[in-house]
């Protein structure tokens, strides 16, 4: 049966990303009870509407409603996130004898990066499941849009960020009205300060991947980007990868397009690259042999906040990602980040955070060992607005 009503979920059940067996979706879920493992949600995408159905739908995620978890629009925690542009970088493509370069700006959502997107969809299924409040781990931004998505939903939220993250972060944080709670450390001593708080279970913890719906408002990026290329996909995409939601949610978002018909069963489909910092790499040094997991990787500070994540859950996942599209994954030190920063802004007009500055570092040094090829079109996800970081780059990045 064909469903295209804007308010109708194809939300089946979801499966654990391990074993994948299956768990009920009407309830609220952490890791998978029987492997402690992501939860994903699965849709029954044979009941799917065709694509055309987009047309004159809302310019935000939520024109996607279908392939979507919330139940009942009636519980949508909404702010106007999603539809970034994609936008092209002319300038730096004739510098560097590039075909085709763009750049789909995340910092254009509300709260100023892409975690309006997956906090929107937490928040709105916080909502719809009758929690009493969330409280997340962060390095930044992710924090920010908690709080800010509460806010609008009327939910208490408790957000917990290193002592070290910029001062904006916090202070918007404060302005949503959140209790922000400050920690010595990375994201991991957060999200350990996080169990002590919720020790009872009486918030919903939306860390990274530990609960399933975050993901399913970052896959939407995925979506986008095919439908704005008018179905057609980019050779490569360059993500930079903390926990890795996006990655993983955008191949999610490519392979159900798949199922669905919205792509042709034998699309080719872009070779992924996951973007870490030199100072915390633990895909890379997985990926590279260098150790079994991250989970003894002890990692340090960045001026990239967002990349500061040194044990992420969702590692597996990552890997299996780069291994399905052929990808790789690759570290950019701190000042390399100013410099792509720098070029961003000066040659295409764009202020970068530095996560966005580190993927395009990335597709410069790919195109110098030749992994990547001048003629190939390359797309490049800026994760969020620079104008949070200045505490990080200020008198770094002056020249």
């Amino acid at each position: 049966m064909l469903v295209a009503a804007d308010t109708i979920s194809l939300l089946s059940h979801l499966e654990c990303s391990r074993c994948h067996a299956p768990f009920e979706a009407g309830t609220a879920h952490t890791v998978s009870a029987c492997c402690a493992a992501p939860l994903l949600a699965r849709y029954e995408l044979d009941a799917a509407p065709p694509r055309s159905v987009l047309a004159g739908r809302e310019a935000t995620m939520w024109r996607y409603r279908e392939l979507l978890p919330l139940r009942d629009d009636a519980h949508r925690v909404s702010l106007g996130e999603g539809m970034t542009p994609i936008l092209q970088l002319h300038n730096l493509a004739a510098r560097y004898g590039l075909r085709s370069l763009q750049l789909k700006d995340e910092g254009q959502n509300p709260t100023g990066s892409f975690k309006a997107r997956g906090l929107s969809m937490a928040v709105s299924m916080a909502k719809e499941l009758s929690t009493a409040g969330c409280i997340i781990p962060t390095a930044g931004n992710a924090g920010v849009a908690l709080a800010a998505y509460c806010a609008k939903a009327g939910l208490p939220a408790t957000v917990v960020m290193p002592r070290h993250t910029p001062a904006a972060f916090q202070e918007e944080c404060r302005w949503y009205g959140a209790d922000l709670q400050l920690v010595d450390g990375l994201i991991n001593d957060c999200a350990a300060r996080v169990r002590e708080l919720n020790a009872a279970g009486r918030l919903l913890d939306v860390s990274t991947l530990k609960e399933p719906y975050r993901i399913e408002g970052k896959k939407t990026m995925g979506y986008e980007l095919a439908e704005q290329g008018g179905w057609r996909l980019p050779d490569v995409i360059l993500y930079p990868a903390g926990g890795g939601t996006g990655l993983i949610g955008i191949w999610k978002a490519l392979r159900e397009m798949q199922a669905m018909g919205w792509l042709p069963a034998d699309a080719k489909l872009p070779r992924m690259v996951a973007v870490q910092a030199q100072n915390c790499c633990p895909l890379v040094e997985t990926l590279a042999g260098r150790q079994p997991n991250c989970q003894q990787y002890q990692g340090r500070p960045t001026i990239a906040n967002g990349l500061a994540v040194p044990r992420p859950l969702g590692e597996a996942l990552m890997l299996q990602v780069l291994a399905e599209s052929n990808g790789t994954a690759l570290a950019i030190g701190d000042e390399d980040m100013l410099t792509g920063m720098r070029e961003l802004a000066r040659l295409d007009g764009l202020f970068v955070a530095p996560e966005g500055a580190a993927v395009w570092m990335a597709a410069r040094q790919l195109l110098t060992t030749g992994w990547l090829r001048p003629d190939e079109e390359l797309l490049l996800l800026n994760t969020g607005s620079a104008q949070k970081y200045l505490d990080n780059v200020l008198g770094r990045a002056a020249h």
